[in-house]
């Protein structure tokens, strides 16, 4: 199948069931859902609806636990609007996505802090050593000048 219209076609699935979710699924254990995607097999037989939920865990078990039995309801919705010969199965999936950028931001806070940390630390502190460690002695620089090579005979012309 090309996969523009299998593309097409998931994006309209998730479209359907977040609506089905929103106006027509009424059951209590529903919490605040989000559809976030659709993924739909190339030979459009099965399709799996990534969601999330805002709550605690209590709230997202009862949330997959109301997406399981309204499933049924919702297939038979999706095959009704897509006209299709073959409704696909739908499974769900909650989707990992907001969690991944929690932790990925607290993350970022951390290094955030440890650099903070590192340059309150690096804050008047003094190179251990010489400052610039590939400067050349003044004396070097004066016989280079002079056409010297320090040895105190001059490397003049005709010698």
């Amino acid at each position: 199948m090309d996969s523009g219209r299998a593309n097409k076609l998931a994006d309209r699935i998730a479209q359907i069931v977040a609506e089905m979710l929103e106006r027509r699924v009424k059951d209590p254990r529903l919490g605040f859902v989000t559809v976030t995607d659709a993924k739909i097999t190339g030979d459009l037989r099965e399709a799996t609806v990534y969601y999330t939920v805002y709550g605690s865990a209590d709230e997202q078990e009862g949330t997959a636990a109301a997406l399981k039995s309204a499933t049924g309801l919702i297939r038979s919705e999706v095959g009704r609007q897509t006209g299709l010969r073959h409704t696909p199965s739908l499974s769900f999936v909650q989707d990992t996505l907001p969690e991944g950028a929690r932790q990925m931001e607290e993350l970022v806070a951390r290094a955030r802090a440890a650099d903070e940390a590192l340059a309150q630390v690096r804050e008047g502190a003094v190179p251990a050593g010489d400052p610039d460690p590939y400067r050349v002695p003044a004396d070097d620089e004066d016989d280079e000048e002079d056409g010297e090579d320090g040895d105190g005979a001059g490397a003049g012309p005709g010698r």
